[in-house]
């Protein structure tokens, strides 16, 4: 078994390389899943019709089943073979090409716009657990969550260096999506080029690796009755990050439909969130180590439950904005305490396969959760009793996690 050497300095040249990844893939996140490119392809390529957002959701609904299909089996093969920096390298260039191909995507082309998106949500989404298992190659236990709220700290400058942007280019969207894949391309460079990958011993034979990703989940499966812990916390963050999914994908969509909120407004949230989910991720990081970890999430599932119910109540820009900001100390925390909770529970010699069925509970929940939202929005006319669906997510997520013990070396 390898495991990172002991060393006292929790930042190092490995984690800050590691980082900037997440500033790489930030970009993304913003400017083309969240805003400008979920707003552009309505607006302009499916010319402002109501069916628009049908599209963007089955767009979205597909590369997530997609991804959630070959997380886990790329996850278990990238184990067998220790290659996780080559699938990476894969999927970030086939989310950075595809990105780059969007400038082409004008009005009335519905079906490149959509499979364009679903190649790059792919690479995007599927490359997000390879990133997430070298924590354990390049950090100790002890600093899990600082090195986890750190990486998140990062990405959320990458997505004001994204909001800057979006700022300069408002008036020429299409060539944000060439910014993005520019910025995807340079700053995912420090991991390919600096971090090394642990290297194990590869068998003999060179079987083909679907089967072997196909066996080991097979074999996981049948053995998760052992890991009460890791199964009890996975339906836990099934659901919570469930909730959390929903509103980062509905957020924008919310404030432009039911508070009328402008562009520039929009980018004025944007910004509000990303500073503070800055702030929450090093405060809650903080907190944790204070504290514990279990503590520390279970407090921001139950903000994340009062913060939902006082939407279903705003009637103002003023309103939606201060809750904004509340929701991105939690945002950024929440993500990344979980990330970091989980890597001390898993087996080291399984960290990519478990990271495989962490990515998979993620990418289905966001499939459940903008599912649900829209189904209520539909049945009753008003998106605010969406946005109270919402919190039966935190309340399951939350009771769930109190049932898991705060020993990680218990199963």
């Amino acid at each position: 078994m390898v495991q990172p050497s002991s060393n006292s300095k929790w930042l190092t040249k490995d984690v800050f390389n590691w980082s900037l990844f997440d500033f790489a893939n930030s970009t993304f996140a913003t400017i083309i899943a969240a805003f400008v490119y979920a707003i552009y392809f309505k607006k302009e390529v499916a010319s402002g019709m109501p069916v628009g957002d049908l599209y963007w959701s089955l767009a979205i609904n597909i590369s997530m089943i997609i991804v959630a299909v070959l997380s886990p089996v790329l996850g278990a093969a990238s184990d067998y073979y220790s290659s996780k920096k080559k699938y990476l390298m894969f999927f970030t260039f086939l989310c950075i090409i595809s990105t780059s191909l969007l400038y082409f995507v004008t009005e009335g082309m519905v079906l490149w716009g959509i499979i364009l998106f679903i190649f790059a949500n792919i690479g995007f989404q599927a490359g997000l657990g390879f990133y997430d298992s070298f924590i354990k190659e390049i950090s100790l236990p002890e600093n899990y969550n600082k090195v986890s709220s750190f990486g998140y700290a990062v990405g959320y400058l990458g997505s004001l260096a994204s909001l800057a942007a979006v700022i300069i280019l408002q008036d020429t969207p299409r060539l944000t999506f060439i910014a993005c894949a520019v910025m995807f391309l340079l700053f995912s460079l420090p991991i390919f080029l600096f971090v090394k990958e642990k290297q194990s011993e590869i068998p003999q034979d060179h079987p083909n690796f679907l089967k072997i990703g196909f066996k080991r989940i097979s074999e996981t499966l049948h053995h998760i009755k052992s890991y009460r812990n890791i199964r009890l916390f996975l339906f836990s963050y099934f659901l919570y990050i469930d909730g959390v999914n929903t509103i980062i994908f509905f957020s924008a969509n919310f404030a432009q439909s039911t508070l009328n909120f402008s562009v520039p407004d929009l980018i004025l949230f944007f910004i509000i969130v990303q500073v503070t989910a800055l702030i929450g991720s090093f405060l809650f990081g903080w907190i944790a180590d204070k504290t514990s970890t279990k503590g520390a999430l279970l407090f921001i599932i139950a903000g994340w439950a009062v913060l939902t119910l006082l939407v279903f109540f705003a009637n103002d820009k003023t309103t939606f904005l201060t809750i904004g900001a509340f929701a991105g100390t939690f945002l950024g925390s929440s993500q990344a305490l979980s990330r970091s909770y989980f890597g001390k529970m898993i087996p080291f010699e399984k960290k990519t396969e478990f990271y495989g069925f962490y990515s998979l509970f993620e990418k289905t929940s966001t499939i459940l959760g903008p599912l649900a939202f829209g189904l209520v929005s539909w049945l009753t006319g008003n998106q605010r009793f969406a946005v109270l669906s919402i919190i039966l997510f935190f309340i399951a997520g939350l009771l769930l996690l109190k049932k898991v013990k705060e020993n990680p070396a218990e199963i």
